[in-house]
């Protein structure tokens, strides 16, 4: 990592003497997590200090409509859930520790699909998508949950949806970052095609990784899952923010994270 030396004096005994702060010469990564429907910043806690340990600030946060402000769940819409996830992301780089331009945004579900958006936004050097959802582009105001019973999500998600058809995927399409995309084994939320089509948006991306937790369902409700997915996304960052610092590159790269887990869905999508 590059340095910067700054000459001081220490004073000592009423004398000075002479001494030489080394620092990194840059500012260090921000990671911003994006929770789904259903969801908390509570789930992302253990992860965010994993990753902060790695050197980077981590930015948690609870979308409007959830945990403290629950009761405005039928009414809050996408675009007030993409205003929560940009004035996180604001307040993230605006902390005079944070790199603007080495951010990494972590969403899952519905988060993806909002972090998938942010791209078009803001600054995003590092996308990771976990489970990522998709939805019709009409209706961007109406409220969100009534996207689940106004229209068959079920069926949008079943086919293979192309880049033009959805804003997510466009944003994708135009993403030229690194992208992790994982998938869980047993999603009956998010199934494989919605997959299908976040990983053939992608096609411009530096690198992309594509992982599948075995025997997981949408939410991680079981243990095994939950830790293969922090050990996914903590290796993946790690790669990617170790790799940036000595000025490597990031290979593609596809495969599965075994578990053996069953269980119920945590987040809606």
């Amino acid at each position: 990592m590059p340095t910067r030396d700054n000459q001081i004096d220490i004073e000592v005994d009423g004398q000075h003497i002479a001494g030489t702060l080394i620092a990194p010469a840059t500012t260090i990564p921000g990671v911003l997590f994006v929770h789904g429907w259903g969801g908390s910043q509570a789930q992302y806690l253990a992860r965010a200090r994993d990753i902060a340990a790695l050197g980077c600030v981590c930015l948690t946060f609870d979308l409007r409509g959830h945990a403290r402000t629950q009761p405005q769940q039928e009414t809050v819409t996408r675009q007030d859930n993409m205003n929560d996830v940009l004035a996180a992301y604001d307040r993230l780089v605006d902390h005079p520790g944070v790199d603007a331009s080495s951010v990494a945004v972590v969403g899952s579900s519905y988060g993806g699909y909002l972090a998938a958006i942010l791209t078009t936004l803001r600054h995003v050097k590092w996308l990771s998508l976990r489970v990522p959802a998709l939805y019709e582009d009409a209706g961007w105001e109406l409220p969100k949950k009534r996207l689940h019973t106004e229209s068959d999500l079920r069926a949008y998600r079943r086919r293979h949806v192309r880049v033009d058809e959805d804003r997510a995927l466009r944003a994708c399409a135009a993403f030229k970052g690194d992208v992790l995309v994982v998938e869980s084994h047993h999603d009956d939320i998010v199934p494989h095609p919605t997959i299908e089509s976040y990983l053939d948006a992608c096609k411009h991306a530096h690198s992309l990784t594509y992982r599948v937790i075995e025997g997981a369902d949408h939410g991680l409700t079981e243990k095994d899952a939950q830790r293969a997915y922090t050990a996914l996304l903590v290796n993946w960052l790690t790669e990617m923010v170790f790799g940036a610092r000595s000025g490597g590159t990031a290979a593609l790269a596809s495969g599965r994270a075994g578990t053996t887990t069953h269980g119920t869905p945590v987040e809606a999508g």
